[in-house]
């Protein structure tokens, strides 16, 4: 079973105030640049990435976004 805790109002000692050091919410909220297509998937592959996506709580559209960054990423194309 827990504890209550119990709240006094004892010095709490030694403190020191710390310099807000987190980011703005403007800075955490990225966009990035994006481009609309229009492609033909199989349907198969629709299926897994709609079940992964489900799977792991996340839009699938965006799943496939990030494989194709992760395959640019790690293949360069021609100069």
């Amino acid at each position: 079973m827990k504890q209550k805790i119990k709240y006094t109002d004892e010095p709490l000692g030694n403190l020191r105030v710390v310099k807000d050091f987190l980011p703005a919410p403007a800075q955490l909220a990225l966009s990035e640049d994006t481009v609309k297509v229009t492609i033909a998937l199989s349907k198969a592959s629709v299926v897994f990435f709609k079940k992964a996506a489900a799977k792991h709580g996340s839009p699938y559209q965006r799943m496939i976004r990030n494989l194709l960054d992760y395959y640019t990423a790690h293949h360069p194309g021609p100069n």
